[in-house]
């Protein structure tokens, strides 16, 4: 059976992280969860929580108050995919309950799966160093400019 919904490797909250932090980067200065929520089509409150983690980690700045709101702490330049990924996958990890962290396999098998997954998943986050949040803010403009281009063309 095939579905049309896809599914990204990772913690579910990282697409969301990466395409907040993209605005914060882009804004420049101090923006509400509620216009970021709105940029990345998120409920405020489930925004809040991540970019509560994102500060704990010391990725945004907050301000509270009328004028309130979140601003970038790293410079997109060196702030790369593998930090925001790490942040938010350690969260996740304090998050779950004793039950869920225990082996749920005794056998053979599962802890070998459990390595291997232990492995990928350092492997990923080797390749998520290789990226930065301003590489993708180029990538998605450079994609603006030739979708631009190409409808000039036609």
């Amino acid at each position: 059976m095939t579905t049309s919904r896809t599914r990204s490797i990772g913690p579910a909250r990282f697409n969301t992280a990466v395409q907040a932090l993209a605005g914060l980067a882009c804004n420049g200065g101090t923006v509400s969860s509620s216009v970021i929520a709105a940029q990345v089509q998120s409920h405020a409150t489930f925004l809040r929580r991540i970019l509560a983690t994102l500060a704990s980690h010391g990725i945004v700045d907050t301000r509270e108050g009328r004028d309130g709101g979140y601003s970038l702490k790293i410079s997109a330049d060196t702030l790369t995919l593998a930090d925001i990924y790490q942040a938010i996958r350690n969260e996740e990890v304090q998050q779950e309950s004793p039950a869920e962290c225990m082996e749920t396999s005794s056998t053979e098998i599962g802890s070998i799966l459990k390595n291997v997954m232990m492995d990928a998943e350092r492997q990923a986050i080797e390749y998520l160093k290789k990226y930065t949040l301003s590489d993708l803010l180029h990538e998605a403009n450079q994609k603006k400019i030739s979708n631009i281009a190409e409808l000039l063309n036609n």
